[in-house]
């Protein structure tokens, strides 16, 4: 192992994924309910977003697409209460574990009920989504 795998210095590596957004570094956060442990998301994060999100105690990402800060549920209201951030060992990737402040979780629902943002399997033989609220249960 070396130095990044074993100091207790935070030197996260903003450059991993530099192609994503040049103008902004960032790195990947997974985002796992606190009490379920469930995968809510993957999102990115760059050293203003994680600022805000340490800050405010709320998760605050970084949107590519929208090249700006997105403070998750600023407009839903569906914010997420930030418990706990976890480092890999290389520095380039986050977990933020969360709680809710409401139901909903994603901007998807099945039959008026919040998904996370993890509700579709791949089903490896024939390549196609399977809706988990819709899987039969063997």
């Amino acid at each position: 192992m070396g130095f990044i795998e074993e100091t207790d210095s935070l030197m996260l590596d903003f450059d991993k994924i530099a192609s994503i957004d040049p103008q902004n570094k960032v790195i990947p956060v997974a985002v796992q309910n606190y009490d379920t442990k469930e995968v809510i998301l993957v999102a990115y994060v760059n050293e203003e977003a994680l600022r805000e999100s340490i800050r405010l105690k709320k998760a605050v990402f970084w949107s590519t697409s929208r090249k700006k800060l997105w403070f998750k549920g600023a407009e839903s209201g569906n914010t997420f209460t930030l418990c706990h951030i976890f480092v890999n060992c290389e520095q380039n990737s986050l977990v933020y574990q969360v709680l809710p402040d409401k139901g909903n979780i994603c901007h998807t629902s099945y039959k008026g009920v919040a998904n996370n943002c993890f509700y579709r399997e791949l089903d490896m033989e024939n390549m196609k989504l399977i809706n988990l609220n819709e899987r039969e249960i063997k």
